[in-house]
């Protein structure tokens, strides 16, 4: 804590000592002195003369009032019922009222001030997932729950604006609210104050009936949020013709990952769904994308082994294949997988399926390509995304690849070009290059996997320089030259490279041509634009997946199809907001890259501490036994704590072992409690262990090891 946090934070607690060990009841004896400056009887007994001075210097009588409210609603001192309840004994209704309610508002604010001035920072340091949270639900409803707080007297006020002042809510967002939600329980306590004398305490004002009333009153702001959205969702579906009754629960359209999970999902709750497909079940990731990407980097990874058999005590051997054989092994893979997301197994579960393209009519109305019309409560769109192929002047007439389009490859490209390093890119690009191919890796960014930290990004260009690629970071693609001996690729501020093929890999985007999504105004900038509730601008259409443009990833499509569907079956009555704080995700060349949570360039981006610790994999028994000790396990944790923020792994299979730490995360298991769970030894998941080992090293108390050291000596 700084001086200057310091500083205020023991000037007010030594006003609120000073005002209790003083007793400024006592300088005026009686009453006073037996219950206290703060209550009513005192203010009866002294009444008559501060009414007569009152009545001579108003103007003076009302500032030094509105003063002392300020002074003691900003540092928290009890009182402030009694204060106001003098308002409107002295100052009558209608000006008790003025003076009261700014008073309040504005010694309320600088209680707010103090307490994020004081303990904001400590707070989010030590809290920080838990206040970020918070801090996303304040955003979302704070003014609603504030103004409910305030109209209930039943919650201490003072304890409201220092709870409030630390969150991230806007101080002018607390202040607007606050003046607002105390004015009713202002008018309330101002008025009792003009009959002063028929009251002898605070509880006289506030009866059974009365607090009942306020607690009804305070649940106006919700039950006005919830007319918000009924208002808004009626806004929304005004100028449509809701169906008298529908065919179905649910339609889904796409039957990728997010689809076919979806529609699971609805079946397995008795829901009539129906699930439409125009091209083939299992979508990308089955079809193009992470089986076939595996099945091949699996290939790719044996001949690299072949090729460098000599670091397991073997003869190298160069290895010989045809690449067609390759590539019908992929397809068998698929073909093996297919049946789980096939036709015939969703129909089997319960699920209508229709291979056919379709189009949203209306907000209930799905338009199959041979003109059928289906109704449902509510659709699910997981249409999922397609490469992009930037225009780039001559790149069309060079026919680039895709991750869709190079699995009809009949041959290693001689020489190839990958274009973007992200997780398609490197894969890919290692994959081809330990095939045989001459590979140069290009990236537009400083460095390759631009979600990654640079330190774990170069540690994967090294192992990928030393087999051979090529990469050229900060490095843009201007223009594609075809000719007879290749095709020359116009590099920024380098030197043509002329390649046989180009491997377009800069991205996906989301598919939503074709389906009427434009006329029902669900579009924002080329994806499907959702809520955190996965609902779109329409309250009927929900969706997830890769259409949505986030996070394009196999399980996130999945995590995303369960709020969506669930939402959209029980929203009436429950919603759930979907979150990412523990999404794990992996590159899966050789090393991995694996990564959950914060990594530097995050936190530092959300304003979150951190503390890092590091274990390399150099040290590590199986890595040296694997010959895979090109890694390292990174760690972010809250500083002086084991509270994990994230985590970056390279390593030998680490999307695998980088579960331990989702898992740590998710139940919020800390460093300490995976350094005391045994491993089993020798193996790669045994870094996180010594990785936790390295943080309570960082961490022991240096003090205490001299006086061990006098206790062993003593014993012996």
């Amino acid at each position: 804590m700084t001086f200057s946090r310091l500083a205020l934070a023991l000037a007010l607690v030594a006003i609120v000592v000073v005002y209790f060990v003083a007793a400024p009841g006592t300088w005026l004896g009686g009453v006073c002195a037996e219950q206290g400056l703060a209550s009513v009887a005192c203010f009866v007994d002294q009444r008559a003369a501060l009414g007569g001075w009152v009545d001579q210097h108003v103007l003076t009588a009302a500032l030094v009032y509105f003063g002392v409210y300020i002074a003691v609603t900003a540092a928290s001192i009890p009182g402030a019922a009694v204060l106001t309840l003098v308002g409107g004994a002295l100052f009558g209704l209608v000006m008790g009222v003025v003076l009261v309610s700014f008073a309040s508002a504005i010694g309320a604010s600088l209680a707010f001030l103090s307490a994020r001035f004081i303990l904001r920072d400590w707070v989010k340091a030590r809290f920080s997932k838990r206040l970020a949270t918070l801090d996303r639900g304040i955003a979302r409803d704070g003014a609603f729950y504030l103004f409910a707080l305030r109209l209930v007297p039943v919650f201490p006020f003072f304890v409201i604006n220092l709870a409030m002042g630390l969150t991230a809510m806007r101080l002018a967002v607390f202040y607007v609210v606050s003046q607002l939600g105390m004015l009713a329980g202002t008018v309330v306590y101002v008025n009792a104050g003009t009959q002063l004398g028929q009251i002898d305490s605070v509880g006289g004002i506030v009866s059974p009936g009365l607090i009942a009333s306020f607690v009804l009153l305070g649940l106006f702001p919700l039950a006005a949020r919830y007319g918000v959205a009924l208002v808004r969702r009626r806004r929304a579906l005004a100028g449509y013709t809701r169906p008298k009754q529908f065919d179905r629960n649910l339609i889904v359209i796409g039957a990728g990952s997010a689809g076919l999970v979806a529609a699971l999902i609805a079946a397995t709750v008795k829901a009539r769904v129906t699930l439409i497909e125009k091209n083939t079940m299992g979508g990308d990731c089955l079809n193009t994308g992470c089986v076939p990407s595996k099945a091949l980097l699996r290939t790719a990874r044996a001949a690299h082994d072949m090729r460098r058999a000599d670091r397991f005590g073997l003869a190298p051997v160069e290895p010989s294949f045809d690449f067609r054989d390759v590539m019908t092994r992929v397809k068998d893979i698929i073909a093996t997988i297919a049946p789980h997301d096939s036709v015939e197994r969703y129909q089997s579960l319960g699920v209508d399926v229709r291979t056919d393209s379709a189009r949203l009519v209306d907000p209930w109305t799905v338009e199959l390509g041979d003109g059928t019309r289906l109704t449902a409560r509510a659709i699910v769109l997981a249409t999922g995304a397609v490469p992009v192929v930037p225009d780039i002047e001559g790149l069309a007439e060079a026919c680039p690849l895709t991750s869709d389009t190079l699995w009809s490859l009949e041959a290693v490209p001689q020489r190839l070009a990958v274009v973007g390093a992200g997780a398609i890119g490197c894969e890919m690009a290692q994959a081809f290059a330990r095939l045989g191919a001459t590979v140069t890796l290009i990236e537009q960014g400083a460095h390759i996997l631009p979600v990654e930290d640079a330190d774990i990004a170069d540690r994967l260009a090294a192992v990928l320089t030393d087999e051979g690629i090529t990469i050229k970071t900060g490095t843009t693609l201007a223009a594609v030259h075809v000719h007879d001996h290749g095709q020359a690729l116009v590099l920024d501020g380098d030197e043509p490279l002329v390649v046989d093929r180009i491997l377009m890999a800069v991205g996906r985007a989301p598919r939503t041509q074709g389906l009427g999504l434009e006329d029902l105004g669900i579009l924002r900038d080329g994806r499907i634009a959702v809520d955190a509730h996965l609902a779109t601008a329409v309250p009927t259409v929900y969706a997830c997946g890769d259409a949505i443009g986030g996070y394009q990833l196999t399980h996130a499509a999945s995590h995303e199809a369960w709020h969506a569907t669930v939402n959209a079956l029980f929203g009436s009555f429950k919603r759930f907001a979907v979150s990412y704080d523990h999404l794990p995700w992996s590159t899966y060349t050789e090393p991995n890259v694996a990564h959950v949570g914060h990594n530097e360039a995050s936190a530092s981006a959300a304003g979150i501490d951190y503390e890092i610790t590091t274990y390399e994999l150099a040290e590590h028994d199986r890595a040296l036994a694997e010959s895979a000790t090109a890694g390292v396990v990174k760690i972010l944790t809250v500083p002086g704590k084991d509270t994990i923020l994230g985590a970056s792994i390279v390593g030998e299979n680490a999307g695998e072992w980088i579960a331990e730490i989702v898992l740590a995360m998710k139940h919020g298991i800390g460093l300490n409690k995976i350094l005391s769970t045994i491993h089993s030894y020798p193996t790669l998941a045994e870094a996180n262990k010594f990785a936790a080992s390295n943080w309570k090293k960082a961490h022991a108390p240096d003090w205490v090891f001299p006086w061990l050291a006098r206790f062993h000596a003593w014993r012996r």
